[in-house]
């Protein structure tokens, strides 16, 4: 996982970079939410809190939820023990005691502290 390789902040930054870089035409300026991305050749402006003060950045941001959260529905399918489809990977309390009991999926970040703490001696769902 790049999140694990390269921690959540540098993950999300490669994201937004393969994203840009991905696009069929290539845009001329980009507008990003609080800092710029780094290794993008493209003019680039970064806003504080940019989804509340420009419509692309937040319409970006509602994007971004709903797809992770459908990620999050398809993870629920593969791996129907821990309750994706509810909590969409936050750390709730009925996330927390699937890891409890099941231990990390093989999607599981395991540089975040509580799915860290579950994997300990554990190779995954019983």
């Amino acid at each position: 996982h790049d999140i694990d390789r390269l921690n959540i902040h540098h993950a999300t930054l490669e994201a937004m970079r393969r994203a840009v870089v991905g696009l069929t035409q290539p845009p001329d300026h980009v507008l990003v939410d609080a800092r710029t991305i780094p290794g993008l050749e493209v003019r680039q402006t970064a806003i504080v809190g940019g989804d509340s003060k420009d419509g692309s950045i937040a319409a970006a941001s509602i994007v971004a939820k709903v797809y992770r959260d459908a990620l999050m529905v398809e993870l629920d399918a593969r791996f129907p023990v821990y309750g994706f489809a509810r909590h969409k990977g936050y750390p709730t309390p009925d996330h927390q005691e699937a890891l409890r009991v099941h231990g990390p999926s093989p999607e599981h970040r395991r540089s975040f502290a509580p799915v860290a703490r579950s994997a300990v001696g554990r190779s995954g769902p019983a």
